[in-house]
């Protein structure tokens, strides 16, 4: 089968789009043909030697998607040939098959797609947990959220909005403020400098915001800060970018309280996987949630995908189509 790999530790050049042994489903795994693979700034952590370097070079780059059942293990239960299933975190998913978990996989429901389904599991369900979870959002909240034409900031600033608060996104360009306002940003700064905060400020009614969810990396660290209000929260995320190095605790302002929110720990067992991801799935078959796709590249040119995400010039989700030419 056709896989991307990574070979070494690197750039885009580290990758290579070539023939790998076909997976076959051992006990309490299911083999699944891949209809498309999510890209996210995860693996391109994991390219840069961020993570997995347990795991010896070629390897899988790739971790989520969605496909078909092709053949089930020894021992697996609920799921048949040919049903059609997602993933949210399986090893080695920019490829044309891969055996899964089966406590991995999660059924998809009639009326959504397969490029639907692959891109809301990552970023779908790390919203949930940023708005539900770490932070369950109130009626009246304000949120500040950081890179809200991005994949995560696009899907959080609509279940914000759900769950009725306030939303002032920040963009790093004018060409991405019609689709943070599509996603219901209530404001939206033009910032690629780290220079928001008394924006945000004024536009919260000079108190500051509720939460702050801030994945931009250490440049805008100082500014998150600066833009809650008392016993505000911060939440903390995206280990791609780096951390803003060591805190004195007793130098944090306003009694904010400050956190680094993981997405598994909203979904640590498969019961938590499948209900939180059914809410996901109900949430756009009601059209209460829209999931905006900004990139569909054939697998052979997943290089091409990470130098554009990258570049932070995209908006939304981009995937990977294995049987794309």
């Amino acid at each position: 089968m056709k896989a991307v790999v990574m070979n070494k530790i690197g750039g885009i050049d580290a990758m290579a789009h070539m023939e790998r042994p076909e997976p076959v489903a051992g006990a309490g795994e299911v083999l699944v043909q891949v209809a498309v693979a999510g890209v996210n700034f995860m693996d391109i952590g994991v390219r840069q030697g961020m993570a997995w370097n347990e795991m010896p070079n070629p390897k899988i780059l790739g971790v989520e998607g969605a496909g078909r059942v092709l053949a089930l293990g020894e021992g697996v239960e609920g799921f048949t040939l040919g049903q059609r299933v997602a993933w949210v975190y399986a090893p080695g998913s920019y490829a044309e098959k891969i055996a899964i978990p089966a406590a991995s996989l999660v059924p998809v429901p009639h009326g959504i797609s397969d490029q639907t389904a692959a891109a809301v599991m990552m970023q779908g369900l790390t919203a949930s947990h940023f708005a539900t979870d770490f932070y369950p959002v109130q009626p009246g909240d304000i949120a500040f959220v950081h890179a809200a034409a991005g994949g995560v900031g696009l899907l959080l600033s609509q279940i914000i909005k759900l769950r009725g608060g306030r939303v002032i996104g920040r963009v790093s360009s004018q060409a991405k403020v019609a689709a943070a306002k599509a996603a219901g940003a209530d404001h939206v700064i033009v910032d690629a400098e780290g220079n928001f905060a008394e924006e945000a400020r004024r536009l919260s009614g000079g108190e500051g915001v509720h939460v702050v969810f801030d994945g931009s990396g250490p440049s805008t660290f100082q500014g998150s800060l600066d833009v809650l209000r008392r016993s505000g929260t911060f939440c903390w995320y995206g280990p791609v970018l780096g951390g803003p190095g060591p805190l004195d605790i007793m130098s944090l302002p306003k009694s904010i309280k400050l956190g680094y929110a993981v997405f598994m720990d909203h979904i640590h067992t498969p019961e938590l996987l499948r209900a939180r991801t059914e809410q996901l799935f109900g949430w756009i078959l009601e059209g209460k949630l829209a999931v905006h796709i900004g990139g569909v590249y054939p697998l052979a040119d997943a290089a091409q995908a990470h130098a554009d995400m990258a570049s932070r010039a995209t908006t939304g989700k981009l995937l990977l189509l294995p049987g794309a030419a």
